[in-house]
């Protein structure tokens, strides 16, 4: 049979990726960290999350909607999710669909996917999620009101189907249906809120890329605060009203966010998204969590009076790990460092010690043989990724380049890589390139001791030579603010047996 270059044309469009030419998505995006996390074959543009939740029951009901983009002709791709599934569309039409592994949804389109085509995939399904686990835990934690969803590195699939790695950010649009009475929290800005017969129906926005372990949910009864910053920036914070002794020290610390994002935005530019705030729930739980533009805090955190501290750690990381997020989990100092430095900065501008006090009190109180100092900030490794060393030694490193390249380069530094690299993804060796070409200085040889390195640096962080023999000798003193830095010290103990 003879065909035309049109009739060959229109038989391309009628069919752009042939069964034979279609291949599988990999079931996971390829972090050497967390091999079955993520997917390959797509990327999401947006979910549209249409959920209904019974506080008495723990039953979730959702129906997911998300906008993907093919990266490859696709015969089958993945989703990570581990509630029942009822039905799968993929674009209007019925797909096959089995769960294997632990958290994998395979897919299997009625046609293939050509690569660069736009798919819709809704996803019905159903669960109680505290019951679910998956690999010896649930991140689902169940309040006495309700439940919530916050946890890192996973936490995504006890609510909704996803991409879940940090390297496929996406918009989100969460809409909750409760019973009266309960409240639905989530990320962005509450753009409405309906009631009838006896339900109430949240719907949260958050327009700006987020990573799917920063997508949050709370849901039980709460006192609500709402204000704006003194730019105009939305600040909502909530509470459960069942908080009992820590609930005025979780207050007197949260009610701050205004304040102390007006302050980090001096040092990192500015704010980065369209709202923001925290929330704390009645939850047994010892961690927080920089969940975007809404921050999880567990009351423990405030169990031992008001702790700003932590509020400047997560509030950091809205621009250090939420807006520039990592590419791959091996470069969490690029969250944690900064996120910690931020810490010893906010003890500086409150008198109660200065950063370099800090970095020689972490360096004096490890000595060389101390299991801190085998851990690398840079490349952890997955059992070491929230260990201790990541944030205070991480936070030395930060200190050794500013010392290193002076202060004016220094703060250049902490405010163009988030301006530079805007709700995007990024690594360490991109660091590296930014602030060589900032500070005029090759710094590989620097982050290579403190990051890189299963060994403590032969000298501490201060940078002119003539004081190094002082500084390693001098008596070192604990700063005023150490305290309150350490008592954030189980920020990411995430698991929940």
């Amino acid at each position: 049979m003879i065909v035309s270059a049109v009739s060959a044309a229109l038989l391309l469009l009628a069919n752009p990726a042939s069964a034979a030419s279609a291949t599988p998505g990999d079931p996971g995006i390829g972090d050497p960290y967390y091999p079955t996390y993520g997917n390959g074959g797509y990327d999401v543009s947006h979910y549209d999350l249409r959920l209904k939740y019974q506080p008495a029951t723990d039953q979730l009901e959702g129906t997911a909607t998300i906008l993907a983009t093919a990266t490859q002709n696709l015969s089958r791709f993945n989703l990570d999710f581990a509630l029942d599934v009822s039905e799968v569309l993929v674009n209007g039409r019925k797909a096959a669909f089995a769960a294997t592994g632990e958290q994998e949804l395979e897919v299997t389109p009625a046609a293939p996917l050509a690569k660069g085509a736009q798919a819709t995939v809704v996803v019905r399904y159903s669960g109680i999620p505290s019951k679910v686990v998956r690999y010896g835990f649930t991140a689902w934690l169940r309040t006495p009101d309700g439940g919530v969803a916050a946890g890192e590195p996973e936490s995504a699939w006890w609510w909704f189907p996803s991409n879940d790695h940090p390297a496929d950010k996406a918009t989100f649009d969460v809409s909750v249906l409760v019973p009266d009475g309960t409240q639905a929290i989530s990320n962005g800005v509450l753009v409405s809120q309906s009631s009838k017969l006896g339900w109430t129906r949240y719907n949260w926005r958050e327009n700006k890329p987020q990573a799917t372990y920063l997508a949050t949910i709370a849901i039980g009864k709460f006192d609500v605060s709402t204000e704006t910053t003194a730019g105009g920036l939305p600040v909502v914070n909530a509470y459960s009203k069942d908080l009992g002794d820590n609930d005025g020290a979780a207050r007197a610390s949260v009610q701050r966010t205004g304040e102390i994002v007006d302050w980090l935005s001096t040092l990192f530019g500015p704010y980065p998204f369209s709202a923001v705030g925290g929330y704390v729930p009645n939850v047994r739980t010892g961690y927080a969590l920089e969940t975007q533009t809404r921050v999880f805090y567990s009351p423990r955190q405030f169990a031992g009076g008001s702790n700003t501290s932590v509020v400047v750690h997560e509030l950091a990381h809205q621009w250090y790990g939420d807006s520039v997020s990592l590419e791959r989990w091996s470069d969490i100092w690029l969250n944690e460092g900064f996120a910690r430095y931020a810490q010893w900065l906010w003890s500086e501008h409150e008198n109660e010690g200065t950063a370099q006090e800090l970095a020689d009190y972490v360096y004096a109180v490890h000595p060389a043989d101390d299991a801190f100092w085998t851990v690398k900030p840079g490349d952890p490794g997955p059992d070491n990724q929230f260990d201790l060393a990541v944030y205070d030694r991480g936070a030395l490193a930060v200190q050794a380049l500013r010392n290193a390249v002076g202060d004016e380069k220094f703060f250049e530094i902490l405010k163009a890589w988030p301006t530079e690299h805007r709700y995007g993804n990024a690594t360490l060796a991109q660091f590296q390139d930014l602030a060589e070409r900032i500070s005029g200085q090759k710094l590989g040889d620097l982050l290579q001791v403190w990051l890189l390195t299963a060994a403590k640096p032969a000298n501490p962080t201060t940078a002119p030579a003539a004081g190094l023999a002082a500084a390693a000798t001098a008596p070192v003193h604990e700063p005023r603010s150490w305290k309150q830095i350490q008592a954030t010290n189980s920020l990411h103990e995430h698991h929940v047996g």
